[in-house]
């Protein structure tokens, strides 16, 4: 969700040096952006976090914007010695933010346009981007070659974070075996750790496992490919919107006001009466949902779609 503010804030200063901090996992989701020099730190341990702090100082930055806005990008703020420094929250150390109270009532994309805009920077984009290199155009055209025929193609991604396994929603095997019955291919999405999880689904109700196959660009380009997916609460659903396909996501526990995927607020499928528990979504209704938005027609076993793919823009 950072990546359309980041690209508002290089629009904002083109003719500035401009530093991306990151963690080490997501650095590699900035190796095509043109005019931005990223920096990967670990974010666990006091050493890391005086390595941090060192090269901030050492920047001598004139102004830092907190895309995080924790307590722990507070410190680093206070400590960065720039002389501006843009925050979600009315507090020092930040010299422009809202002026509004930050409550959690909105979207927490919406609430960070307007942090942006309290230090004159516009966000115009409401999409995750994601370019990929020519060779992993490659790699994912090689990979969807060798493992299908033009299949219709569904992504799922049945994970979440190790620590909110009530996230996950139970029904997915039901789902997969509904699609494949309609003429659809599920693809299993994940990283490495799901690879047993998925295995195990698509051995028993069908479909392809691709755990670990796509790094965050190659996901994004891979979904591309897809008719549709179906996910958790979880980082892959946001990374599958930058394809602008349709990712319905399923929501329990967490609010889905503020953290649905971004341009995919009418595909949301809430749990009932908005209880909490992503175990009431039955089957049939995340069915009859696809049914209804015209997802699951009656195929012609004789035709398949054609896969297109291009670089991201």
């Amino acid at each position: 969700m950072a990546t359309p503010l980041i690209e508002a804030i290089q629009i904002a200063h083109r003719s500035d040096e401009i530093a991306l901090l990151t963690s080490p996992p997501f650095a590699p989701v900035f190796s095509s952006w043109q005019g931005l020099s990223v920096h990967a730190f670990e974010r666990k341990g006091w050493r890391n976090i005086l390595s941090v702090i060192r090269f901030i100082r050492e920047g001598q930055f004139d102004r830092i914007y907190d895309l995080q806005g924790n307590d722990r990008t507070s410190v680093l703020c206070a400590l960065s010695g720039a002389p501006e420094r843009v925050g979600n929250h009315t507090r020092y150390p930040y010299t422009h933010h809202p002026v509004d109270k930050w409550r959690g009532e909105v979207h927490i994309f919406e609430r960070m346009k307007h942090v942006l805009k309290s230090a004159g920077v516009e966000v115009q984009r409401n999409a995750p981007i994601l370019p990929a290199t020519v060779r992993s155009l490659e790699a994912v055209k090689h990979w969807i070659s060798s493992h299908s025929n033009g299949e219709n193609l569904v992504g799922l991604h049945a994970s979440a974070s190790a620590l909110r396994t009530d996230k996950c929603w139970p029904n997915y095997e039901a789902l997969a075996k509904k699609l494949c019955a309609h003429g659809f291919t599920p693809v299993w999405l994940g990283a490495s750790g799901d690879k047993q999880k998925n295995q195990a689904s698509a051995r028993r109700s069908g479909g392809i496992d691709a755990s670990g196959k796509f790094n965050i660009p190659e996901l994004a380009l891979f979904a591309k490919a897809l008719k549709f997916a179906i996910t958790n609460d979880s980082g892959p659903m946001h990374v599958l919107s930058a394809a602008d396909i349709p990712i319905y996501g399923l929501f329990g526990p967490s609010d889905w006001r503020r953290n649905h995927a971004l341009g995919q607020e009418n595909n949301v499928i809430p749990s009932p009466a908005d209880s909490g528990d992503i175990a009431a979504i039955t089957t049939n209704l995340v069915w009859q949902r696809l049914v209804a938005d015209q997802r699951v027609p009656k195929l012609d076993a004789g035709k398949a779609p054609s896969i297109s793919l291009q670089q991201h823009p």
